[in-house]
């Protein structure tokens, strides 16, 4: 990780001056809203219910002024009219709907007074009551993000890969040009015979499930006495270019194969983290196809998606028109990460770009030390040939549910001949696979499926670690044929699921054997590279 560069003596002098400049303009812009207030104060009061009181961009103190609050109001009734005149648009088919639903509300949020330091009266007066220090530094955000052509969320110094972050202890036991393989050291006198295996998302880096050690997913299961092997992604370069998705699942094969040969077992466990779960869908499907589907005890899918046909908001970034401008972004055979980082912004504009926006920008404040959004701003580059087959094949065209319209490593794709026993989560808020095309998974495995739903969304309904006792989850053992069916008749249970799903793993063999020789990262036939977490991990 590097330290933020430092703006020079006299940008510095520049931003202070437009800072003093800025302070002279709120207290003028404030003596002239202070005179209106009287007149305008019958008229706030009488629609204060055009507001929605969830709002937090207007939650403030400082929004009951009268003019303000008008401000607020007008904006949540135009607000209100835009998005429901899309609603109740004539012959328009329901793709393109969507799609201009998706624009207009992405207006919408760009529109709120919130956004401006000339009509969001927390800011004017985080201004004044600091003497223009919180512009000045609102500024020195704006112009570090520039340069670095990207928001930031969070304290780029307080975290550092494998001192307070993904620092459960392991090695690097095997390495391709593609992905490092991880394996964490026991912590337990004994561990379960058959290892696991996770294959996080190639977009995002693997340490999503190795936050801080109190939210760390991988740390848990070695706690609770599984081997773990981990795949660390190397983020795209030149030389990838021609990287394409059979490279992805011939990686995952690679793993499973690697793992069977290193600790002598027939079978591992399997974990897909979103993508890399429908290439896990797809791994499985080739196994099933040669004959050695009984490589994999079990696959467990982390909010990942097979049937693209109710894949949400994502969808709006398919059109020809998106995949062109997609495709000239391009540089080198790889897509820059920041992009997609966007992309993904976008799906929660309010929430990942304005309140950054306000939080930082307006009022200067400075960056919290969050886990969970330094990695979200820790972009990954994507192989661009890849990246753009994924969108046409599976986004737009739904291929991977059609037998046998793609193949990967000379094999037609089959998904209904997999029968590898599944555990499928899915998050209740998720954004990016909504819980109704995670569901769908079950119409095309043949296998035992176990379904679960978990509260919150695509991160947080994953990293929900047991000991902080948040969310909850639902589940049913009764047959069902519908995900309104399963929800009608699910159990909520208070806290993690992590337990549930260590439970339903070790039904399948709880055999345990000791921790020792090639259980212990390089005490086997690979000796180890280098400490975990890696240097594909670091790789920018």
């Amino acid at each position: 990780m590097t330290d933020s560069p430092q703006s020079p003596p006299e940008t510095e002098a520049a931003i202070q001056g437009m800072a003093e400049a800025g302070t002279q303009i709120v207290n003028f812009w404030r003596q002239g809203i202070d005179s209106w207030a009287p007149l305008l104060a019958p008229l706030a009061a009488a629609g204060r219910d055009k507001v929605h009181p969830r709002d937090k961009r207007f939650a403030g103190s400082e929004w009951e002024h009268p003019v303000f609050d008008l401000m607020r109001q007008g904006y949540s009734v135009m607000s209100d009219y835009m998005l429901g005149a899309v609603e109740n648009l004539d012959n328009v088919p329901p793709e393109q709907r969507a799609r201009i639903a998706f624009a207009v509300r992405t207006i919408v949020e760009a529109m709120s007074p919130a956004n401006s330091p000339l009509t969001n009266p927390v800011a004017l007066n985080r201004a004044v009551e600091t003497k223009g220090q919180s512009l000045m530094s609102g500024l020195q955000h704006l112009v570090e993000d520039l340069k670095r052509g990207q928001l930031t969320h969070t304290d780029p110094q307080a975290f550092r890969l494998g001192e307070n972050i993904a620092v459960t202890p392991g090695k690097v036991i095997h390495q391709t040009p593609l992905y490092q393989l991880i394996q964490y050291a026991p912590q337990t006198e004994t561990v379960l015979k058959t290892p696991l295996v996770i294959f996080p998302p190639w977009i995002n880096r693997f340490y999503i499930l190795d936050l801080t050690a109190e939210k760390s997913f991988i740390k848990w299961c070695v706690d609770q006495g599984i081997t773990v092997f981990v795949a660390s992604w190397k983020s795209a370069d030149a030389s990838m270019s021609e990287v394409v998705w059979d490279d992805y699942i011939a990686a995952q094969i690679d793993a499973i194969d690697t793992i069977r040969g290193l600790l002598d077992v027939d079978q591992v466990h399997t974990i897909g983290y979103c993508v890399a779960g429908t290439t896990l869908a797809a791994t499985l499907a080739i196994l099933a196809a040669r004959g050695e589907a009984n490589k994999v005890k079990s696959a467990t899918f982390f909010t990942a998606q097979v049937d693209f046909s109710r894949a949400g908001d994502l969808l709006n970034f398919i059109d020809d028109a998106q995949l062109k401008l997609i495709e000239s972004l391009e540089t080198n055979g790889y897509l820059d990460g920041r992009y997609l980082a966007l992309s993904f912004n976008l799906l929660r504009g309010k929430d990942l770009i304005w309140s950054t926006v306000v939080n930082n920008y307006l009022l200067g404040q400075d960056y919290p030390a969050f886990d969970l959004l330094h990695w979200n701003g820790d972009v990954t580059n994507l192989p661009a040939k890849w990246h753009r087959a994924y969108l046409c094949d599976l986004y737009r065209d739904n291929k991977l549910v059609q037998p046998g319209a793609l193949s990967a490593l000379g094999v037609p794709i089959d998904l209904t001949k997999v029968e590898t026993p599944s555990f499928i989560q899915a998050g209740r808020e998720d954004h990016i696979a909504p819980v109704e095309s995670v569901w769908k998974i079950r119409d095309h495995f043949r296998g035992p499926m176990e379904f679960l739903l978990a509260g919150s969304g695509h991160i947080a309904g994953v990293v929900n670690p047991p000991a902080q006792m948040k969310y909850q989850y639902w589940t049913n053992a009764n047959p069902v044929s519908s995900l309104e069916e399963f929800v009608a008749g699910a159990t909520e249970t208070k806290g993690s699921w992590w337990p549930y799903w260590h439970e339903w793993l070790e039904r399948f063999d709880a055999d345990r054997v000791p921790a020792e020789g090639p259980r212990i990262p390089g005490g086997g036939n690979l000796r180890a590279i280098e400490d975990a977490p890696g240097t594909y991990v670091k790789t920018r």
